[in-house]
């Protein structure tokens, strides 16, 4: 299901519902006075956390497309993003580094940050959301490859279970020239470096 055929909004009655119901569950009163409006909060917090279910990909290009007679490599690092795990509904963040070779045409600076947003602010695992980036750039604009490399580090892993504070976990995605060329992979990761 493609994100325009999904609602185009989180429903916040059931959000709201759902934090009483985790409330209660774990013990607290409602009508603490510190409470009393967390529901409301968490349901406006989550209509902007995971609007990449609802994000229109056409409008977020927003025909910023442009025919550009260069082929060398475009990249755009150190894009902070933020996003929660699938597993256990926990913050992950980091930085990514999107890269790609233009084959013609090339794509407005702003949408690459845009585009990894549209990702994050989903119920991710953070493979999962690197490969939908380059796909995504990959689809899109056609160029003649694809890199993205990602950091992240998961409060999930943080906070609870092996409580590693200074883990951060790396992953990639070479698509086309950045996957069957050695000498572009290796330009790539020594400017992210």
């Amino acid at each position: 299901m493609s994100c325009k055929e999904k609602n185009q909004n989180i429903n916040q009655k059931k959000v709201r519902t759902a934090t009483e119901m985790i409330l209660q569950a774990i013990g607290e009163d409602l009508n603490r006075e510190g409470l009393i409006k967390t529901p409301d909060r968490v349901a406006r917090a989550y209509e902007e956390i995971f609007n990449g279910y609802y994000t229109d990909p056409d409008s977020l290009i927003n025909d910023a497309l442009f025919n550009v007679d260069y082929d060398q490599m475009v990249l755009v690092k150190d894009i902070n993003f933020y996003s929660m795990c699938e597993h256990h509904i926990l913050p992950f963040f980091g930085k990514a580094h999107v890269a790609y070779l233009p084959k013609g045409k090339v794509i407005g600076l702003s949408k690459i940050p845009r585009i990894v947003d549209m990702f994050a602010h989903r119920l991710q695992v953070q493979e999962r959301m690197t490969q939908q980036i380059a796909n995504f750039i990959h689809d899109t604009i056609k160029p003649l490859g694809v890199a993205v490399v990602i950091e992240g580090q998961h409060l999930c892993m943080m906070m609870r279970g092996v409580r590693k504070e200074e883990a951060t976990m790396t992953s990639s995605a070479m698509l086309g020239g950045f996957r069957t060329h050695l000498e572009t992979r290796l330009e790539f990761l020594n400017r992210i470096s």
